[in-house]
C-alpha cells in the first residue's frame, strides 16, 4: 500500500469574517503513506527542524484519532512534503489535520460522512475557515453553533492571491491573546456590514467595493500592532493596485487580492519587511476549487 494525499493551503478571515470565512489556494502539503510494522514519520521541507516526528505529530495524532473513532488500528510510516510556511496563517496545521483523516478513510476503506469528519477535525481545530476549505477546496462561508453550517460559494476566476510571507512567526494563541475581551456595538456593526458587502462584492464581481469590505475591527487593529511594517505593507499593495489587502488567519501572511500587476505588488509589499530588516518573500496563487485528494503511489 502507497498513496498520497495532498492537501491545499487556506487562507481565512478575509478582513471581517473573522472565524467565519475561507478560501482554498494552489499550495499544497503532501502526505506519502505506506504500511507499516510501527508509526513512523519523516518530514521534509517546511517545519523540518522544528516538527515532531513521532507520535506527536498533528498528522498522525489526526491519523490515529480517526482510526480510533472508526474503530480500527493500522500503523503507518508518512512522509511529510511541506510546502506551506508554518505559523503563517496559511493553515499549516488544518492541512496535517485533513490529511491524517483522509489517510485514516483510505486504510481502513471506510469514508466518514462531512459531520464525522469535522467531529474529529474540531478535537484538535475548532475553527472551520481552515479546515472546511482544505478538506472541500473552494470559498467557504461556515457557522458553528454545536453543528457546522456551510456553504461553498464561487470565487471570482479574475483575482489572484498575492500573499506576502514574512519571517515572523505567529501562533494562533498569542494572536488570540492580544484580542479584547468585548467589543462594542459599533465595531460589531461595522464588521456585520463590511462582511456583508465582501459577499456581495465579489459575487458580482465589483471588486472596487473590496477595499472598503475587507475592513475589519475585530482583529486586524490588534493583531497589526505586533506585526512590524502592518500598515506600510497594507499601503504599498494599495499603491501598486491590489482590490484588497488583508492580514491572512491569525498572520504573519498578508494577503491581496488583485487582477493584474502580481509581481510589482508582492515586490512593493515585501520591500515595507526588507526596509525592517526582516526577510520575506510572496507567492501568487490562484484558488483550488478540488480540496484535499488521494492520489495511488506505484
Amino acid at each position: 500500500m502507497s498513496f498520497k494525499v495532498s492537501v491545499p493551503a487556506s487562507t481565512s478571515n478575509l478582513g471581517p469574517g473573522f472565524d467565519a470565512i475561507g478560501l482554498a489556494l494552489t499550495l499544497y502539503n503532501d502526505f506519502i503513506v505506506e504500511s507499516s510494522s510501527t508509526y513512523k514519520v519523516e518530514i521534509q521541507g517546511e517545519g523540518a527542524e522544528e516538527l515532531p516526528t513521532d507520535d506527536r505529530n498533528l498528522f498522525m495524532r489526526a491519523y490515529k484519532s480517526t482510526m480510533e473513532y472508526l474503530s480500527e488500528e493500522q500503523p503507518i510510516s508518512v512522509k511529510l512534503i511541506n510546502r506551506i510556511p508554518l505559523g503563517r496563517g496559511l493553515g499549516s496545521s488544518a492541512t496535517a489535520i485533513v490529511g491524517g483523516i483522509l489517510a485514516a478513510e483510505r486504510v481502513s476503506e471506510k469514508k466518514l460522512s462531512l459531520p464525522e469528519v469535522i467531529d474529529v477535525a474540531f478535537k484538535f481545530e475548532p475553527h472551520p475557515d481552515n479546515v472546511l476549505p482544505a478538506y472541500t477546496g473552494g470559498f467557504v462561508v461556515a457557522a458553528t453553533n454545536g453543528d457546522l453550517s456551510y456553504v461553498k460559494l464561487d470565487f471570482p476566476r479574475e483575482l489572484k492571491a498575492v500573499i506576502i510571507v514574512p519571517e515572523l512567526f505567529l501562533s494562533t494563541e498569542d494572536s488570540r491573546a492580544v484580542l479584547p475581551p468585548g467589543y462594542s456595538k459599533e465595531d460589531v456593526i461595522f464588521n456585520i456590514q463590511r462582511a456583508a458587502l465582501l459577499m456581495g462584492a465579489l459575487q458580482k464581481k465589483d471588486f472596487s467595493l473590496l477595499k472598503e469590505a475587507v475592513k475589519d475591527r475585530v482583529h486586524q487593529p490588534y493583531r497589526g500592532d505586533i506585526i512590524p511594517g502592518f500598515w506600510d505593507v497594507f499601503s504599498q499593495g494599495y499603491k501598486e493596485g491590489a482590490y484588497a489587502v488583508y492580514l491572512s488567519g491569525a498572520g504573519s501572511c498578508i494577503g491581496a487580492f488583485a487582477d493584474d500587476n502580481f509581481e510589482r505588488i508582492g515586490k512593493a509589499m515585501c520591500d515595507v519587511f526588507e526596509s525592517l530588516g526582516i526577510e520575506s518573500r510572496y507567492l501568487v496563487l490562484d484558488v483550488d476549487d478540488e480540496g484535499a485528494r488521494i492520489e495511488e503511489v506505484k
